[in-house]
C-alpha cells in the first residue's frame, strides 16, 4: 500500500494537501476561503525553484488540486488543455465527480496505457477489507483496475449505495495520480 506524505509535495503543495484526502463521490463543497491558497499554487510557484522537466505533469499538478479541494470548473479548464494521457485522467475523473458519467467513461477511454491504472489494482486488493471483497471484485476484478466499473460504482453509490469502498479508491487513485504527475514533472 502506497503512503502518501504531504511533505514530500513542497511547502506550496504541502498545506493543499495534507488534509482529509477520502473525499465526497459528488461534486462537493468547495470551500471559497481557499481560493487564494489554490491560485497562489501555479507553475511559478508550486514547484518552488526546482527545474521543471514536463509542464503538462506540472499543470496536471494544478489540476488535480482543485479537484482536491473541490473546485471541478477549476480543475476541468486546466485538465481539459492537457493533452496527455494524465490529463485525460484527471479530466476523467473530474466528469465522474461531477455526475457525468458517460463522459468520464469517455476520458477514460482517452487514457489508454497508464501506469497508475497498473498500480491500483494491486494496491486496491490490500485496501479492501473482507466487507468489501465483492465491491473490489467490482472495480478491480482479478487485481486489476477498472475505471469503467470505477465509474460504474461510483454512479451507484451516488444514487443511494454504499459509497465507502468507492471513496477509498477515489483518495487511493487521486494520491497515485497526484504523485505520479507531481514526480515526472520533476523528472524524477
Amino acid at each position: 500500500m502506497s503512503s502518501f506524505e504531504p511533505a514530500e509535495y513542497g511547502p506550496v503543495f504541502e498545506p493543499l494537501v495534507a488534509i482529509d484526502r477520502c473525499r465526497s463521490l459528488g461534486a462537493g463543497r468547495p470551500d471559497p476561503t481557499l481560493r487564494k491558497s489554490l491560485q497562489h499554487a501555479t507553475l511559478a510557484t508550486a514547484f518552488g525553484d526546482a527545474h521543471l522537466i514536463d509542464l503538462d505533469m506540472a499543470r496536471c499538478c494544478l489540476a488535480g488540486i482543485w479537484l482536491l479541494h473541490d473546485f471541478l470548473n477549476e480543475s476541468h479548464a486546466i485538465s481539459q488543455q492537457i493533452e496527455t494521457s494524465s490529463g485525460s485522467f484527471w479530466h476523467g475523473v473530474m466528469h465522474r465527480r461531477e455526475g457525468d458519467f458517460s463522459n468520464a467513461k469517455y476520458w477514460f477511454r482517452q487514457v489508454g496505457h497508464h501506469a497508475v491504472l497498473d498500480e491500483l489494482g494491486p494496491q486496491i486488493t490490500v485496501l479492501a477489507s473482507s466487507d468489501d471483497a465483492a465491491g473490489m471484485q467490482l472495480v478491480a476484478p482479478g487485481g486489476k483496475f477498472d475505471p469503467y466499473a470505477m465509474v460504474d460504482a461510483c454512479q451507484t453509490a451516488v444514487r443511494g449505495g454504499d459509497d465507502a469502498l468507492c471513496r477509498r479508491v477515489q483518495q487511493l487513485e487521486w494520491e497515485l495520480l497526484f504523485d505520479h504527475c507531481y514526480r515526472r514533472a520533476l523528472g524524477r
